[in-house]
């Protein structure tokens, strides 16, 4: 198995579903007998995870590993561009962080050599244990601007060897310029590397394209290996900031409306997935007073600039519209959101800006200092004074001080997190309403004799359909052929 060669998939842009058909891919082969790994060289995004040894990656990887039933790795995701300001990103290779860099200097510098060297070990020590490797690229293959100091696509997959599958996304128009125009700009070597495409988000009847897939396959030379139904009944973690745009942002009648405050900056809004799939809630994001004023609960996520978004919520008036909503409703704060609702934040070393302090919301008698490490860590916790084992992730730069017996939770000997003793409570732990515990105890507020999914076998069989859904759809036989 580990003498295949990888499988990659690539797109005419972004948000085309690549991570959707890599996951469908990596549990596919994992039912199958197989021991696939993911792989994406460089990734971009504010959603992470933590893997088990206290390092940092593309949570689209993690979700991935999921699907192999692997524990997270570092190896999967080796270089992590997160946003933190206009224009600016910090870079983490290898799962920690190696500072910040503009958007220009990151893609015009010199440092790209020494970041694709990086790419290409972790690649290899990743199929020296695993096969095949299930490897994702990012955006278009075809910017040609940017290709020549390109460490995620094309040249990733001709110095890993892969059979590249080129997806196009027919729901949002244009599928046949977007493939056609993508494989004419690629150069020779690129082409030989290609070895098929795949049109994603078909929706109605498969059998009206016959004649468009030939038409394609005449237009390119390379076999349409599967028409991919939009699949909404399927539902897998997106990583993807472009799907936000397609969450809710109102309150609706009849349900538990839970508001989570739009930030600027937002990261891992993954650690709400768990609520959206719960059928008593109304998840929704929004920055718009009256329909916080509607909600049930209010959730400040994190974020990856605490003090711009802190700012924010203050100059908008967000602050006094949750002041006035304390104690009569819970607020909740995960992360840089749990940082939010204290007396003050410090940035002494200028993590984050200028700034070396910016009041809190004032809500939970906590201070936070910002610090220059990343506390990256999985933990077991128990959240309250409940029983149940519960399972989080901590991603932040910050050192929060609680009085003790406001502690939330209870990590060992370790306290963590703040509780007010009634409705109000903030933790630093992603992934805590990923536990049913949590979520139930929101679900009484309203519905007293509800019970929460289990979402861990939820997960399971979303995954389990997603495989379903590749083998239905896709020739993935050929794929397999072409990799032995």
């Amino acid at each position: 198995m580990k003498n295949m060669r990888p499988i990659m998939l690539v797109g005419t842009g972004s948000d085309v579903g690549k991570s959707w058909i890599t996951t469908g891919i990596c549990r596919w082969l994992k039912n199958k007998g197989y021991q696939p790994a993911p792989f994406k060289a460089q990734n971009m995004s504010l959603n992470s995870f933590a893997t088990y040894d206290g390092l940092e990656i593309g949570r689209a990887q993690a979700v991935q590993a999921e699907a192999c039933q692997l524990p997270v790795m570092v190896e999967m995701n080796p270089v992590l561009l997160k946003p933190s300001a206009k224009n600016k990103s910090q870079v983490v290779l290898h799962g920690k962080p190696i500072g910040d860099q503009t958007a220009k200097d990151y893609f015009l510098g010199e440092n790209k050599k020494h970041l694709f060297a990086e790419a290409q070990k972790a690649f290899h020590k990743l199929s020296d244990q695993y096969g095949p490797i299930v490897m994702e690229g990012a955006g278009s293959i075809s910017e040609l601007n940017l290709k020549h100091r390109d460490i995620v696509n094309m040249r990733m997959a001709k110095a890993a060897n892969a059979c590249v599958y080129l997806v196009a996304d027919i729901d949002r128009g244009g599928v046949f310029g977007s493939v056609y125009g993508t494989i004419a700009l690629l150069e020779d070597w690129e082409k030989e590397l290609l070895k098929g495409i795949i049109i994603n988000k078909f929706r109605g009847d498969a059998s009206l394209f016959v004649e468009g897939k030939k038409k394609l396959e005449e237009l390119t030379g390379y076999p349409v290996l599967g028409v991919l139904p939009y699949a909404q009944d399927i539902i897998i973690e997106e990583e993807d900031s472009v799907a936000l745009s397609t969450r809710n942002i109102t309150a609706e009648e009849g349900m538990l409306n839970v508001a989570v405050v739009k930030h600027y900056y937002m990261s891992n809004y993954t650690d709400f997935q768990a609520l959206e799939n719960e059928p008593l809630i109304n998840l929704y994001y929004t920055r718009d007073h009256a329909e916080l004023k509607k909600a049930d609960v209010i959730v400040l996520p994190g974020t990856k600039n605490t003090m711009n978004d802190l700012a924010k919520l203050k100059e908008e008036g967000i602050d006094k519209l949750i002041g006035e909503l304390y104690d009569k409703i819970p607020i909740i704060g995960v992360c840089g959101g749990y940082q939010m609702l204290g007396n003050v934040v410090y940035d002494p070393h200028h993590v984050e800006g200028e700034k070396e302090e910016e009041l809190g919301l004032g809500i939970f008698d906590i201070e936070t200092t910002l610090s220059k490490s990343k506390q990256t860590v999985q933990q077991q916790f128990a959240f309250k004074n409940y029983d149940e084992v519960c399972e989080g992730y901590e991603i932040h730069m910050g050192e929060t001080l609680v009085p003790e017996a406001f502690a939330l939770n209870t990590m060992g000997d370790v306290k963590e997190g703040f509780f007010d003793g009634k409705l109000s409570w903030g933790t630093y732990l992603h992934g805590v309403f990923d536990n049913q515990v949590v979520v139930n105890e929101l679900l009484k507020r309203k519905f007293p004799d509800a019970e929460a999914l289990d979402y861990k076998t939820f997960k399971g069989e979303q995954f389990d359909k997603l495989a379903d859904w590749v083998e239905e759809n896709l020739e993935i036989n050929k794929i397999m052929e072409d990799i032995c």
